[in-house]
């Protein structure tokens, strides 16, 4: 993986609602409306308007992506995505969620976002497994960066402690180093 690969993915623990970037991506439920989990708290900071234009788009299939504006919220766009249901690994969910994190990206880049951050995808009311989910997450990114020159920042906000902690470990693994800075 090329140098300008590495400085271009981080990972840190944060609230996905504050991150000062040109769009967040809401892992979704495939209606767009609010729920729970990050896509709740997406639509509480953005405020109401973010439903009526989830509202328009006729909801989302697993695996793809969809913008909005952000309205309320720091970020310019919020780019939905619906994460597969955990089943064992039996229903193709690593194709469906390495679609999730490569649409997101390619919506990102064919609206001129150069910042972008994510969430953990899938390891919450889906059931995804953090330790696959963060590896899928990872290769798809650098993968899709390699190829992406004008997406500058990708961060991969954690909720939690244990959660930024699987993903700087599948970064580490992916850049083929012992340190990755926070």
């Amino acid at each position: 993986m090329d140098s300008s690969v590495r400085e271009r993915v981080e990972v840190l623990r944060g609230d996905i609602t504050q991150q000062r970037v040109d769009a967040i991506v809401n892992a979704s439920n495939p209606s767009l409306l609010p729920g729970k989990g990050v896509c709740g708290a997406i639509h509480r900071v953005a405020g109401h308007r973010l439903a009526f234009d989830c509202a328009k788009l006729g909801g989302c299939a697993r695996g793809e992506a969809k913008l909005t504006h952000g309205h309320r919220l720091p970020a310019q766009y919020v780019i939905h995505t619906v994460a597969p249901q955990w089943k064992e690994g039996k229903e193709n969910e690593h194709e469906v969620l390495a679609s999730c994190y490569a649409n997101c990206l390619r919506l990102a880049s064919e609206n001129r976002v150069t910042t972008i951050a994510f969430p953990s995808i899938g390891t919450g009311i889906q059931g995804y497994p953090v330790e696959k989910a963060s590896r899928i997450a990872i290769r798809t990114i650098t993968g899709y960066l390699e190829k992406e020159p004008n997406i500058q920042k990708v961060t991969i906000v954690c909720f939690t402690e244990e959660v930024e902690a699987e993903y700087q470990r599948a970064l580490r693994e992916a850049l083929g180093s012992a340190e990755v800075v926070a």
